[in-house]
């Protein structure tokens, strides 16, 4: 299975688990480098990174490299979807904060 079909799990700090593409995760730098085989790290062995942060945010979080995934060839100009619609006010700053740790 070649890395890009790989998958890994995200874990967030209240219990909630996230199988998530190794490509869709290794948009975010700092997951990136958790998920490096080179590095040694202890996720890498096990595929499984631990987030500190609430289910809700990890998945917004996940949501957005999703969309930076799929949107990663087109210009700015031929996006029509704007990704802050998408935003809950109330989660916005803690979000904002998660996505400041990931590199995302």
């Amino acid at each position: 299975m070649s890395q890009e079909e790989d998958f890994v799990l995200l874990e967030s700090s209240d219990g909630y688990t996230f199988v998530v593409s190794r490509k869709i995760a290794e948009a975010s730098g700092t997951l990136k480098s958790m998920l490096d085989e080179e590095a040694n790290f202890e996720e890498a062995k096990n595929k499984t990174c631990k987030i500190q942060q609430r289910g809700v945010i990890l998945l917004k979080v996940i949501e957005y490299l999703a969309y930076k995934v799929q949107y990663s060839e087109f210009n700015a100009e031929d996006i029509k979807e704007d990704f802050s619609d998408r935003i809950d006010p109330y989660i916005a700053l803690e979000l904002l904060t998660a996505a400041d740790f990931l590199e995302a």
